[in-house]
């Protein structure tokens, strides 16, 4: 791009010198090029805010831009960048009025902001923020905010920010949940930004997020292999790799990115609360076999929760005592009896958690607490909830409660009605967008129908319901164990010697209990 004015030609030499070595890499962050019109002392802090905002680190990129503004306070750039920290399109989130005053502080019309803008071009980054706070309801506004974005990445082929912060838009059109085609777009649009500069934070985060699922995260791979170490100050950089590990059944890798973002929180481990980053340690630890340092994560996160309790920190830490029930298959562990305050958190996280206790409850031989929770998990399920977490399908309790179910229905052997029970569930579960992360439908339908159909004398029948979910989960450990005992029941040995690899191989490092099970498959 070809400034006319000499004193904006320096600048912008200025910014590509800054970015390349001394701001990105002294920062840790990535390295990306934003020539702007901004005074020289403005430069740093601007650029650390946006290298921030790539990596959702939005506290720290606000504050960042506003030193920016500090410094230089006509800087329209730097105002743009702090109201841009108040919308999360992946997670669907957005604080409309917080950000509306941030970009009042530079104008009070967006007639007045527009004339602060130095550049033809610095309006049009303007105007992407000034049509996402403007008028309407939040899925128009992104839907504006989104094509004025693209607008600018075709008036400036060069820029890759337009390209990326575009790539970004587009995973947040469809509201917090997965839409395939345009996640492609966006995965492609970010890849392409990738390749040609592969210490950019945001394309690679935006190519791991447009990837996450199963069966796309072998296109993230490269990307969730690079970005830890293209940004490690950054903690959700650590994490984020995991969303494609995780896709993967690499489980290793998971725990690994998982403990370095939660270290980088607080390093003080006995600190550690129940959120995003611990809740999907505990699932990769609960996936090794690792369960007794599972159950002291559970342990340890559990009193953690704030003064007073955030609500967040308990939805997550009901999440993770779900997973860790089913996953370790101890049905009268000592968390089955703790008491946990399940409301006003919607229907989802404490649908998770009814369902974990009946099915320990049913697993124990304790029917009448099973029903117990059949009848919870009926009243969870209506909760009202202003708002499903990204990602999170409102279908999910339905499907938890419809499992339940089904297995007291087989309990009183019912075994036609059981089954046809548990097969609509899993089309159901095949009906929901594609998912990332530790499954919200914490006992996955096809492996919960494995376990039944196998008991049931049927392992031909079971060996397909373990490699569905499998498909859907891969290297799951429950699955690959499943699809152990049922191949070699159905007489597919070579299925079975494989799955046992597989599970040995997931197992490596499990406790010595549970590397046992593998012996007996």
């Amino acid at each position: 791009m070809t400034f006319a004015n000499p004193m904006l030609r320096g600048a912008a030499a200025l910014v590509l010198a800054l970015a390349a070595t001394p701001v990105a890499a002294q920062n840790h962050l990535g390295t990306i090029s934003f020539p702007n019109s901004g005074t020289r002392a403005a430069q740093a802090p601007f650029l650390r805010g946006v290298l921030l905002l790539h990596s959702f680190e939005y506290e720290d990129a606000a504050r960042a831009f506003r030193e920016a503004q500090r410094i230089d306070p006509g800087f329209a750039l730097a105002y743009w960048g702090e109201a841009l920290t108040h919308t999360h399109p992946v997670w669907n989130e957005q604080a409309l009025d917080t950000a509306r005053a941030i970009l009042a502080r530079l104008g009070p019309t967006a007639e007045a902001r527009r004339a602060k803008a130095k550049t033809a071009r610095e309006r049009a980054w303007l105007e992407t923020v000034e049509v996402l706070y403007g008028e309407g309801g939040k899925e128009r506004r992104d839907t504006l905010y989104s094509a004025a974005l693209e607008r600018l990445a075709t008036a400036y082929p060069a820029d890759d920010e337009a390209k990326t912060f575009y790539a970004l838009s587009l995973l947040g059109l469809s509201q917090g949940v997965r839409n395939v085609p345009t996640y492609m777009r966006a995965g492609a649009i970010a890849q392409d930004v990738f390749l040609r500069n592969p210490k950019h934070p945001g394309a690679a985060h935006y190519v791991i997020h447009a990837f996450d699922d199963a069966v796309h995260a072998p296109l993230g791979l490269r990307a969730a292999r690079a970005y830890a170490k293209i940004a490690p100050d950054a903690d959700h950089a650590q994490h984020m790799t995991s969303h494609i590990f995780l896709g993967l059944g690499m489980w290793d890798e998971t725990v690994a990115a998982n403990e370095a973002a939660s270290t980088g929180v607080e390093q003080d481990r006995t600190k550690w609360g129940p959120g995003h980053y611990t809740a999907w340690l505990g699932y990769g630890l609960l996936q090794q076999g690792r369960l007794a340092e599972a159950q002291a994560l559970l342990e340890t996160v559990r009193p953690n929760l704030g003064d007073p309790p955030r609500p967040p920190r308990r939805a997550y830490l009901l999440a993770m005592r779900a997973h860790h029930l089913v996953s370790s298959e101890r049905w009268d562990d000592p968390a089955t009896r703790w008491e946990l305050d399940a409301g006003g958190l919607g229907p989802l996280t404490p649908s998770m958690d009814a369902f974990a206790l009946g099915f320990a409850a049913l697993r124990r031989g304790d029917r009448a607490e099973a029903e117990r929770w059949l009848r919870e998990l009926e009243t969870r399920g209506r909760a009202p909830d202003a708002k499903i977490r990204y990602g999170g399908s409102a279908r999910v309790p339905g499907i938890l409660l419809q499992e339940l179910r089904a297995l007291l229905r087989l309990e009183d052997g019912a075994r036609d009605e059981g089954l046809a029970l548990l097969r609509d569930a899993a089309a159901t579960e095949d009906g929901l967008p594609l998912e990332f992360g530790p499954p919200d439908v914490v006992k996955p339908t096809h492996e919960l129908l494995g376990e039944v159909l196998l008991g049931l004398g049927e392992p031909a029948e079971a060996q397909r319901e373990f490699q569905r979910a499998l498909q859907v989960a891969p290297g799951r450990a429950l699955s690959l164990r499943g699809l152990a005992r049922a191949a070699a029941a159905a007489g597919d040995q070579e299925t079975a010697a494989r799955a046992r690899a597989d599970l040995a191989r997931v197992w490596r490092r499990a406790d010595a209990e549970v590397r046992r099970v593998v012996t007996k498959s």
